[in-house]
């Protein structure tokens, strides 16, 4: 009895110190290099919104009016949907959500400015049809006036764990009218958006609030109980759930508790003033129920407004948080409010006093997800229990992310920075995976502006060690034998800074191994082989990665005799051509063992112009460029999901529509409206979603490409030419691209399949936007327009284009708007340290010609002979800066031939 009484106490005594010692392993904050940010995708154009599937999947906007899709398995993007939108100012895509049974009725709800004259913005429902949005679907759930031009319209779009949908609406008023300070101009006469009192202290009004409604399947609404004014109340909106609001631009809503979140974009004012009232400030906001939260009458934790008579500009009296009164001759709706909420954070451009960490500067707060240690499965990748109820806040100017610590009843205890050492461009939204692991979406360094720091990234823990990264490549993957392949591990790393081992299995069957990393190696047998590289860490964890080698059948070379410049064309000429063709086992087009009917020639036209890192894939199906660009752009598009080339799936494969309508002449115009309008009927019951959403040029290309797959269709007779001759330079305007294509398909050799090889000579006209360069750094591709124009942040900034031929061009007329800004443009020719071969004078305002129009004039950059192809520099230089606001513009280039 005693023996069990001591063990039962060593055993309590035992589990006791296990379990301190686990709470404080498991509550001590995780080294910061424990986490890894991890890019999903980049260079998006201004995204808006996530929604992080259950597998990986994710689901985004962008400003303009796409929707689209990450798609974990392939690592890459589709475009599933496109709305019209009016996107100036702060208007456009703003809000995505999906529904809280998604999985099941495939709903997703978008808040929107519609394109048209009517100043509205639309919360609306769609269904996705086979990852497809159907623009039939729509069911539009509320309209909100919104007075177009200037500020403040919110959108973003969360659902409670009860099923309520939360939409945050900013106040839809300019700030520029009151001196940065709370807009309450009541002058007759006045513009409609110089009042604040006019929408978010106004209880009939929807802007500047938070609505919470309870969606229903008929796309209908009702008020969950709980809001801020009972049904039936007069003169009050009862979906308003929070009031009193600026520009509550992210919001978010705790999973298990219900308290709402959200970030509050505050006024521009740097200074306290005596008459008008405080500086401006940016709020974190939490509401635990229902309640005002004091624009444009409080700020911060209930600083308050001067009452000021913008008629006789006299400050009359300070509002009173406890009792604010809303006399507003713009006011619809009640006049005494409920008391002001405070912030629960708040901080302004200069440090602040009571949240130092929060530093200084720039501010645009916004709210973040709860973490729920208990919501997630165990996996290798989610956040520990140290953040277990922390609530996750960032600021788009200010590039940084914080974590929030409460009580038991909810209260604000504490904030501290979340990896603080890693850099994020403008955080615009973030969402836990199923996994526990945090995706984050970066906007990008400028605003309305595509930028290539723009992504989706996902961070993701480790407790222990974690496994090394793969990455492996080869200099040829197929040739005849013996085929000497050299291969390269570089780009392989461990996260944990561990020492690499490495294997390569050459044949894939273990019986050729080298332990080099980057070993060459000769392949004597044929056939198919699945080359592997396996990577190891000390700890005996390890990743491995293929390359697959074809070894017996040499490839075709394919080459074109072209006798003037291979990057552009000038003027309206023709100009002769010869292709040449050699294969190792099926001989050669001058010894007449290959014959000119076996190889393909096209020249083709386009006038919007070619995406070459397109053109590169899939070279092995098809043989005019413009079929493969068709090929591409139903990749892109998403069609794939439902389409298989060769085996139907969802709908009937490419070939099965391709054979079916191969002899009739009207099909390239009918296959394309029933791609825009949908429907179903001809191959079985299921429906096809409208593509409406798809530029009808790029659908045009995908029917091309579709119907190439049959051998006797009338597609692979377009533009189809000889294997020498003359090309005429006849169809272009303003822009364009003429593309001379040669291919040949060999006979195959050894059981080694047939092998594509082409040889394409691109020609743009020499009239270059900047914004399609090849390469870019410190640069922004910002709005004009319909087009795009580079700006130039930062001293050395610059745009790369990629093996250009100089041949015969002497100059280069650069299109600028220098914005208040002075510098000068280097040329440099193979690299950014590589020599000089043009420069201009130093270019500002002064340089503008006294005739000019607009805001564009040409400046002159003269080019040293080079006879030759390169990659081109254009390096921006100044000494006397720029900043966000003020940077050099580059529209155009002009490369000038005698």
């Amino acid at each position: 009895m005693k023996i069990t009484l001591k063990l039962s106490f060593l055993f309590i005594l035992i589990m006791s110190s296990c379990k301190r010692s686990e709470e404080k392993y498991v509550f001590e904050k995780p080294d910061e290099t424990r986490f890894t940010k991890i890019t999903l995708v980049e260079k998006l154009d201004e995204p808006m919104e996530i929604e992080v599937l259950k597998d990986g999947r994710v689901l985004f906007i962008e400003r303009k009016g796409k929707i689209r899709m990450y798609e974990p398995e392939i690592g890459s993007v589709k475009d599933i949907g496109f709305i019209p939108v009016y996107f100036e100012a702060e208007d456009g895509l703003l809000g995505l959500a999906k529904d809280p049974d998604f999985y099941n009725n495939h709903w997703i709800y978008l808040y929107y400015s519609p394109e048209g004259g009517e100043s509205i913005n639309r919360l609306s429902r769609f269904t996705l049809v086979d990852d497809i949005m159907d623009m039939g679907s729509e069911i539009v759930m509320l309209e909100i006036p919104q007075f177009r031009g200037c500020c403040h319209s919110g959108g973003s779009i969360e659902f409670d764990s009860q099923g309520n949908l939360y939409l945050s609406l900013g106040d839809d008023t300019t700030p520029f009218e009151s001196d940065n300070y709370n807009p309450i101009d009541e002058r007759p006469g006045r513009p409609g958006n110089v009042d604040a009192q006019r929408s978010s202290s106004n209880s009939n009004d929807l802007r500047g609030a938070i609505i919470r409604i309870k969606p229903q399947k008929d796309g209908t609404y009702t008020i969950p109980e709980g809001n801020l004014f009972p049904v039936g109340t007069p003169d009050t909106r009862p979906e308003i759930y929070v009031m009193g609001n600026r520009n509550p631009f992210r919001i978010s809503v705790d999973p298990k508790n219900g308290y709402l979140y959200w970030g509050e974009v505050g006024p521009d004012a740097q200074f306290d003033s005596l008459g008008r009232g405080p500086r401006g400030y940016d709020e974190v906001n939490q509401a635990k129920k229902a309640g005002f939260f004091g624009w444009p009458y409080f700020i911060a934790d209930n600083k308050p407004y001067w009452y000021y008579d913008f008629e006789t500009q006299e400050s009359v009296f300070e509002y009173d948080p406890q009792v604010p009164v809303n006399n507003s001759p713009n006011n619809t709706g009640v006049k005494v409010l409920p008391p002001a909420q405070e912030a629960m954070i708040w901080y302004p451009y200069a440090d602040s006093e009571e949240f130092p960490m929060l530093g200084s500067g720039g501010r645009n707060a916004m709210a973040g997800p709860v973490f729920y240690h208990d919501l997630f499965p165990n996996t290798e990748v989610k956040f520990p229990k140290y953040y277990d109820g922390k609530l996750f806040v960032y600021d788009w100017m200010r590039n940084w992310i914080f974590t929030v610590s409460f009580d038991k009843e909810g209260n604000y205890t504490g904030i501290e920075e979340f990896m603080p050492s890693t850099r994020f461009y403008k955080p615009m939204d973030m969402q836990f995976g199923a996994d526990g692991s945090l995706y984050v979406l970066e906007y990008g360094t400028y605003w309305s502006a595509q930028n290539d720091d723009s992504g989706i990234y996902r961070i993701e823990f480790s407790a222990g060690n974690r496994k090394p990264v793969a990455k492996a490549s080869a200099d040829q993957q197929q040739g005849a034998s013996p085929f000497t392949v050299r291969f390269d591990s570089d780009g392989s790393f461990d996260v944990d800074g561990d020492k690499l081992s490495f294997e390569w299995d050459f044949y894939g069957d273990g019986s050729e191994i080298s332990n080099l990393p980057n070993p060459a190696f000769t392949f004597q047998r044929t056939g198919e082989f699945k080359t592997t590289l396996k990577v190891k860490d000390g700890e005996g964890l390890e990743s491995q990665v293929m390359i697959p080698i074809s070894v017996g059948n040499q490839p075709p070379n394919v080459e074109i005799e072209w006798q003037g410049n291979r990057s552009f064309y000038w003027g309206r000429t023709k100009m002769p051509y010869r292709v040449n063709v050699d294969d190792q086992e099926d001989g050669s087009l001058e010894t007449g063992d290959i014959s000119p009917q076996e190889v393909t020639v096209t020249w083709e036209f386009l006038e919007e112009g070619f995406d070459r890192v397109l053109a590169a894939e899939g070279h092995q199906q098809t043989e005019s460029s413009a079929s493969l660009i068709g090929q591409n752009l139903t990749i892109k598009s998403g069609c794939n999901a439902c389409h298989g080339v060769d085996n139907a799936s969802v709908g009937p494969s490419y070939k099965q529509v391709a054979e079916h309508y191969e002899t009739n002449q009207e099909a390239a115009t009918y296959l394309a409206e029933k791609i825009i309008q949908g429907g179903g009927g001809n191959w079985g019951d299921r429906l096809m979603p409208s593509h409406a959403h798809l530029p009808e040029k790029d659908i045009g290309l995908m029917v091309d490409y579709i119907l190439s797959l049959s051998p006797l269709s009338s597609v692979n007779q377009k533009n189809k030419m000889d294997v020498a001759g003359l090309v005429p330079f006849d169809r272009h305007k303003d822009r364009g691209t003429y593309i001379l294509t040669a291919s040949y398909r060999d006979k195959g050799a050894n059981d080694i399949a047939p092998i594509l090889r082409r040889e394409q000579l691109i020609l743009r006209n020499p009239l270059v936007l900047a914004a399609d360069a090849d390469l870019f750094e410190g640069t922004a591709k910002a709005n004009f327009g319909d087009s795009r124009v580079i700006k130039f942040t930062e001293n050395q900034s610059y745009i790369g284009f990629q093996n250009i031929d100089l041949t015969d061009i002497r100059q280069l007329t650069l299109s600028i708007d220098p914005n208040r800004r002075m510098g000068w443009f280097e040329l440099r020719l193979g690299s950014l340290d590589g020599p000089v071969i043009g420069k201009t004078e130093v270019i500002g305002n002064q340089n503008r010609p006294e005739n000019s129009k607009g805001r564009w004039f040409d400046v002159k950059l003269p080019i040293q002979s080079q006879e030759k192809r390169a990659d081109l520099y254009l390096v921006f230089q100044t000494e006397t800066g720029v900043d966000i606001w003020n940077s050099f513009f580059l529209n155009t280039l002009y490369f000038k031939s005698p």
